[in-house]
C-alpha cells in the first residue's frame, strides 16, 4: 500500500471499492470525485459496469479521462443510447436499481439530507443550494443511495435539517432502504441500525476528531478500523490514466485555490 496520497484520491478509491461488477451507475452533474471512483472500479475489479449520465442523458459503457471544458465528449460521443429526462426518470430509474452517490449540504443522524437551501425561510434563505434534481424521487424507492462529503464538519452534519430533499431511514417507510454508505474526508460510515455509524476512520484521523466534527451523537461500529490506503495501481490509474488533469481535486478546494486549478485545467484542455 502507498502512504503518499491525497484526500481526493482516498475518497475516489473508497467510492470505487463500493462498486460491484455489473452494476448500473448513475453519474450526476459536477461530481468528479464520484466519476473518478466509478472509472477506477471499471479499470480494476468491475469491468462490466455501465454508466447513466444526466450529462447528455445517455447510457455509456466506455469511458474517457475526466475533463471540464469538454466533459460532454465522454457522454455524447461514446453513448450507446440517449433518452430524454422524462423517459429516464419514469422508465429507467424505477426499472433498474442504479447506484448513485449524492453530495449533500446537510445530513442528519438518520440519513435525511438537504440540497435546497440554508435557512428556515425558503424564499429568503441564507444561501440557495443547487436544488433537488431527482433526489426526492430516487431516495423514496432506491436501495442503493450513497453519499459523499469532501469536507466533514458540523455545518454539514446537523441535528435538524433546514429542508429535506433526500429521504433517509424514517419510520413507516414503504419502499427503498435509506442511505447505505457515506465517505467523507475523515472516514467511512453506514446506517446499519438506521442511524449514522462510523465504520472506518481514515489514516492520521482519530475517532475523537470525527466525533467533534459531527453535530449529533454518532454510533461507532464495534469492529471500527482504519481505512485501507490506496494501492500503487489505484494511484497510478487515478493520476496517470483516469484523471491526469486533477479534476477530482476541484471538489476539495475552495476560493483562489479552486479558481487556480480550474484555470489550469481549462488551459490544458485548450478550452479558454
Amino acid at each position: 500500500m502507498m502512504t503518499d496520497f491525497t484526500i481526493d484520491e482516498l475518497i475516489s478509491v473508497c467510492i470505487a471499492r463500493q462498486v460491484i461488477d455489473g452494476e448500473l451507475l448513475a453519474q450526476g452533474i459536477n461530481t468528479p470525485l464520484v466519476m473518478a471512483g466509478f472509472i477506477l472500479a471499471k479499470c480494476t475489479h468491475a469491468p462490466n459496469v455501465k454508466f447513466t449520465s444526466a450529462i447528455g442523458q445517455s447510457l455509456v459503457q466506455d469511458w474517457s479521462p475526466l475533463g471540464v471544458g469538454r466533459v460532454e465528449d465522454m457522454w455524447l460521443s461514446k453513448a450507446q443510447m440517449h433518452f430524454g429526462f422524462v423517459a429516464g426518470s419514469a422508465d429507467l430509474l424505477p426499472t433498474y436499481e442504479l447506484k448513485e452517490f449524492f453530495r449533500p449540504a446537510q445530513v442528519d443522524a438518520v440519513g435525511n439530507f438537504n440540497n435546497i437551501a440554508f435557512g428556515s425561510d425558503y424564499f429568503h434563505p441564507r444561501m440557495r443550494l443547487p436544488g433537488t434534481g431527482g433526489i426526492p424521487d430516487v431516495t423514496t424507492f432506491s436501495g442503493k443511495i450513497h453519499l459523499y462529503v469532501p469536507r466533514h464538519s458540523r455545518v454539514t452534519f446537523v441535528e435538524k435539517l433546514d429542508f429535506v430533499s433526500g429521504l433517509g431511514h424514517v419510520p413507516h417507510r414503504k419502499r427503498g432502504a435509506g442511505v447505505r454508505y457515506l465517505v467523507t474526508d475523515l472516514g467511512q460510515f453506514d446506517w446499519q441500525h438506521g442511524r449514522m455509524r462510523l465504520t472506518h476512520f481514515h489514516p492520521n484521523v482519530t475517532i475523537e476528531h470525527i466525533l467533534k466534527k459531527t453535530g449529533f451523537q454518532l454510533e461507532i461500529a464495534p469492529e471500527v478500523s482504519e481505512t485501507r490506503s490506496p494501492s500503487t495501481e489505484e494511484l497510478h490509474l487515478l493520476r496517470e490514466v483516469i484523471d491526469p488533469l486533477g479534476v477530482r481535486k476541484l471538489e476539495t478546494l475552495g476560493g483562489s485555490a479552486r479558481k487556480e486549478l480550474l484555470t489550469q485545467i481549462l488551459t490544458a484542455e485548450d478550452a479558454l
